[in-house]
């Protein structure tokens, strides 16, 4: 499958995203680490995804081919893409998608759907951050990240469950996407701005007004985002379901790409079987 590459204009930013497939809108937002992006982080399960649905994966502000404000000019606060990712729903029309975000995307898909619960149909958080509110090692190892590839191994390690086999072709990919101009700039300033908070999280009373219907996975063995995070974040979700894998880090989607696409698409079917009528778009 060749996904096509796309740009829009969201407030003035130039975003990139990647787009396959028909039918209902699933929106992919990557997270947070060092050369993160929608192509790196997405491409073992666009594939089957796109077979059901109309898949978007977005570079977040700061991240891939969108946009890299200087950090003079703007603020790259989990609030900034919160904005963004809603605007980017907003602009492209889509009245009411399902939100599939890894770790700092899963905050921001989280956010959306405390800020505009109308265009949130469904919420997967999958090694989600919103909960970590504390600088743990690893997180600290995300947060000091300095661009060699060397230390992409050691971030990529740190991502990772034991004995992963880690890919010298991903390991290039996300180095050379750090190289970018303006990328470690954008970079750095995110990471600050989440260390001067003490983590990257929301107060657990605004997570427990979301009635979105969720997924919750995590890797059994995710030390970025523990499972007992997951566990939290089903207890606060009224309308949450819990899924760990076995034998996985932090990166469900590129270590068990198999098994996180088969759990995403059978919630979906349950989610689709139990759906109304969607609202018209509101731009």
């Amino acid at each position: 499958m060749q996904a096509r590459s796309r740009f829009v204009d969201v407030d003035g930013l130039r975003t990139h995203y990647l787009e396959a497939g028909e039918g209902e809108p699933l929106v992919l937002i990557h997270g947070g680490g060092a050369g993160a992006d929608a192509r790196g982080n997405w491409r073992s399960c666009m594939p089957g995804l796109a077979a059901r649905y109309r898949v978007l994966a977005v570079d977040m502000v700061g991240f891939g081919d969108t946009d890299k404000p200087p950090p003079s000019v703007f603020e790259y606060s989990q609030a900034a893409r919160n904005r963004h990712l809603e605007g980017f729903l907003r602009v492209l029309c889509l009245p009411a998608a399902v939100l599939v975000g890894n770790s700092m995307g899963g905050c921001t898909a989280l956010g959306v759907a405390m800020a505009a619960p109308a265009r949130v149909r469904g919420l997967v958080l999958m090694g989600s951050a919103g909960l970590n509110a504390t600088l743990s090692p690893e997180l600290r190892t995300i947060l000091g990240y300095e661009p060699t590839l060397e230390n992409m191994r050691t971030l990529v390690a740190t991502l990772t469950a034991p004995g992963f086999e880690v890919d010298d072709e991903l390991l290039q990919y996300r180095y050379e996407r750090t190289q970018a101009a303006g990328a470690m700039a954008a970079y750095g300033a995110t990471m600050r701005w989440i260390a001067a908070q003490g983590g990257l999280f929301y107060p657990e009373q605004d997570i427990a007004r979301v009635r979105t219907p969720a997924l919750v996975i995590n890797g059994r063995e995710d030390c970025v985002v523990p499972r007992e995070l997951a566990w939290r974040f089903m207890e606060l979700l009224d309308n949450a379901s819990l899924h760990i894998i076995a034998h996985c880090g932090h990166w469900a989607m590129i270590e068990q790409p198999q098994a996180f696409t088969g759990t995403v698409l059978a919630w979906l079917g349950l989610l689709d079987a139990s759906a109304g009528e969607v609202a018209p778009c509101v731009a």
